[in-house]
This record gives structure tokens, sequence and C-alpha cells, in this order.
């Protein structure tokens, strides 16, 4: 009995401090578009005005992330973080299970740019953010690989999901678009592979912020090697096709590793 109330108790402060951790970025979000977005764009000098919002943009995540660790609300297991500290171009390909994930990897690398849904543009939380740090909107494919070329140029580490939305399921991906491959056979970087997983489930295509688990749930992150495109790639291959055998070789590279660090299970 005094177990079944300890669990009842526990999850119902976890609602409720997954609630207050959500009203905080909302506000925050909000306030960061009406009050810092319009300051920034008075910064006279663009990189710098960028260098400062993205840093700005770390800490906060960083800072939120602690939060919910320290609430008990989440648990947080990296291997392989230095490669995401590295403070070097690189294009970062991660899978997508859950709501939190841009904010946990933002939280992990100092100086990154993302590849964001268009519809956050107009999103009033969001609005100010993407626009402040340049993010890079996927709505035009072909500005996106230029975009992305010149963040990577400027010494940012990209960061994409190419699935493009949510994973479908817990052990499934959408199949990966190729805007990544055009940009690492573009502007040449290496591609680092990030195995992303959420036990139990959280924040996922079909669920909820009020969904919470009946347990804290652990945010695990895998930073696999940086592979270059040649590992897949012959040499003299047209563009198309070279994109195509890289998108495919990264895909299956990453589900491969999922199944091995256990984050997806094994299909008879």
């Amino acid at each position: 009995m005094a177990s079944t109330l300890s669990a009842r108790l526990n999850l119902a402060w976890r609602l409720v401090a997954t609630g207050l951790a959500f009203t905080v970025f909302g506000v925050c979000g909000v306030l960061f578009s009406v009050v810092v977005f319009p300051l920034a764009w008075l910064w006279p000098h663009r990189a710098s005005r960028q260098r400062t919002v993205t840093f700005v943009i770390h800490w906060f995540f960083r800072t939120l992330v602690r939060a919910l660790q320290w609430l008990g609300v989440m648990r947080l297991d990296v291997q392989g973080a230095e490669e995401l500290r590295a403070r070097r171009p690189a294009i970062v390909v991660a899978n997508h299970p859950t709501y939190l994930d841009v904010m946990v990897l933002l939280a992990l690398t100092p100086s990154a740019c993302c590849v964001v849904k268009n519809a956050h543009w107009g999103n009033p939380c969001f609005w100010g953010i993407v626009r402040a740090a340049e993010y890079i909107s996927n709505a035009d494919p072909t500005e996106l690989v230029e975009a992305s070329a010149r963040q990577l140029a400027a010494g940012y580490t990209m960061i994409i999901f190419p699935e493009g939305t949510r994973s479908p399921a817990k052990d499934r991906l959408h199949p990966f678009s190729r805007g990544f491959a055009h940009m690492a056979l573009n502007v040449g970087v290496p591609i680092v592979p990030v195995l992303m997983d959420c036990d139990p489930p959280a924040f996922t295509k079909t669920m909820r912020w009020y969904d919470v688990p009946p347990r804290a749930f652990c945010m695990k992150i895998a930073v696999l090697p940086p592979i270059s495109v040649a590992q897949y790639v012959p040499d003299g291959s047209p563009p198309a096709l070279a994109a195509r055998a890289l998108t495919t070789g990264v895909e299956t590279h990453i589900t491969d590793h999922l199944l091995q660090h256990g984050f997806f299970e094994a299909r008879n």
C-alpha cells in the first residue's frame, strides 16, 4: 500500500515538474522572440551576433536539461560526447524518437546550427529563436543545402534529423531524406552519426506532454565515430547517385548500430 502511494506521488510530482518545465520553456521562448530577437538584430556584426545567440541557446538548454534531471523527470546517459564538443564543422545525423532530441543535442553541442521544420518559423515560442540563431528551414531543399554550406563554412556543426519528423514507432524509422547527403557532398565535411533512445518512451509522436511514463525516463545518446563520404560513394559518381548511395549507407549504418546498442529490438 505504501509503495503504491509512493509511486502515485512520484508520478504526480513528475507530471507537475514536466508541466512546469514546458511552461518555462514556452515563456522563455516567447520572451526571446519579443525581447532578445529585436535587440539581437540591432547588433552591428552579423557573425558575432549569431555566435552570441548560439551561445545563449546552448546554455539555456544545458540549464533546462540539468533542471529536468534535478527534478527527477529524466536521466541522461551520453557516450562519445567529446565528438559533439569538438567545435569543428561537421554534420550530425540523428534518429528522432522524442520531442526533446533537439534540446538535448543543442545542450551537448556548443556551436550548433539546426535544420528545423518550416512550421516552427510561425510558432510563437520558436520564431524569434530560429531567426536570431539563423537556423535553416526545411521548406526549400535547394536553399537548405546552400544555407547549410554557409553555416558549415562559418565553423558551425549542423544538426539534422533526416527523418523529417519524430520516428513513427519505437523500433522503426522514417526513410531518410537526402538533404544531409547533398550537404556532405558539396562541402566535404565528416558526418557524425548519433543514436538516440528514450526509455521508457516519452514525448513520442503518439504521446502528449502529460503522458508521463511510470518512472523517470532516460535519454540515451551514443555518438559514433565520424564517417566520410568516401566510405559510401565511389569516386566519379554522378551527384544524384552519390547522394542516394550516401543516404542509404548512413541510414543503414545508423539502423545497424541502433540494433547493436540495444536501442532497437531485432525482429524475427
